[in-house]
């Protein structure tokens, strides 16, 4: 099976919307992408099979009001026929590499439900996301999410405050 992940495209939208309905409770209006891909274009990747066909998506976005500066994943999709390849971690390490890339990201945040064992996995044991709180009743049918996050490497600023300190 030939699969790849690129960078989104707005035409990748109505595909990216249309894996998400199949695979998760929570969705969104085309608007909502559409805003993500306007503020943040180089963190939306997708993952395309050889027809060109959007199999699954990750849809991000920085907190840059908050300092430092972090990123937050709002969805992550990958349909079940093409589950267990490695496309939801290869779209999650993208969407990292450039939020430390391009906006020198401290870490990352994500929501996941209590319930969804695969995807705490994921992000437990594969990408090293740690539980920060439970937020009760964050679902709109009630259930309970964790949320989580993951630190990433020192960032260029922090690196500066450190190089600064050995060089005085």
């Amino acid at each position: 099976m030939s699969l790849s992940v690129r960078e989104a495209r707005v035409e990748d939208l109505l595909q990216m919307q249309q894996t998400n309905l199949w695979c998760l409770p929570e969705n969104y209006n085309l608007k909502y992408y559409l805003y993500h891909i306007l503020s943040w274009p180089q963190l939306l990747y997708v993952a395309e099979d050889h027809k060109a066909k959007v199999v699954g998506y990750v849809l991000a976005k920085m907190e840059e009001d908050d300092e430092p500066a972090h990123g937050h994943i709002t969805s992550l999709s990958v349909l079940r026929t093409h589950r267990k390849c490695g496309l939801a971690t290869k779209l999650m390490t993208s969407s990292h590499d450039r939020m430390q890339e391009c906006f020198d990201a401290a870490h990352v945040a994500l929501h996941v439900r209590r319930s969804n064992r695969a995807a705490f996995h994921l992000y437990s044991e594969t990408l090293d996301y740690h539980i920060r709180d439970v937020e009760k009743g964050y679902y709109a049918d009630g259930e309970d999410a964790y949320d989580m996050r993951k630190t990433f490497k020192l960032t260029k600023a922090a690196a500066d405050i450190v190089a600064d300190e050995t060089t005085s």
